[in-house]
């Protein structure tokens, strides 16, 4: 189960808004699997079918993580024109074992759909979601 303050949603939502309609995409830094620190990052690719991050941003988050003893809890990305479900690509894209990756489908501006996933060798599992004040 991934439990998360409201506070980091509202900022990948605002996020998945800002960047539309390209997906947008980035991590939630924490220390023992708790969400701490909102890293919104650039879409490499800026595009509204497929996210990438920048492999030089990537090498710089990563290593100021590593810098400050935490690990990326949360891999975030949104879909624009789909549901919150990981698509093939997203699978391919799955490195960090530990890391929930969240999905955010915020194409209908009155409704948000924010789901919870865990990607272990290309299994998709969707996790109970807790939202924390």
């Amino acid at each position: 189960m991934l439990s998360i303050s409201q506070e980091l949603v509202d900022k990948i939502v605002a996020h998945a808004r800002a960047d539309h309609p390209d997906e947008a995409c980035g991590v939630i830094a924490g220390r023992n699997g708790v969400p701490e620190r909102f890293v919104p990052m650039e879409n490499a690719e800026r595009s509204p079918t497929f996210y990438r991050f920048d492999s030089k941003e990537q090498l710089r988050v990563w290593n100021e993580m590593d810098d400050r003893d935490e690990e990326p809890v949360v891999i975030y990305h949104s879909h624009t024109a789909t549901e919150a479900y990981p698509s093939r690509s997203d699978v391919l894209l799955a490195q960090e074992p530990q890391a929930h990756y969240v999905l955010v489908s915020a194409w209908d501006e009155t409704e948000v759909e924010f789901r919870s996933y865990r990607i272990l060798d290309g299994v998709v599992t969707e996790e109970e979601v807790r939202f924390l004040p």
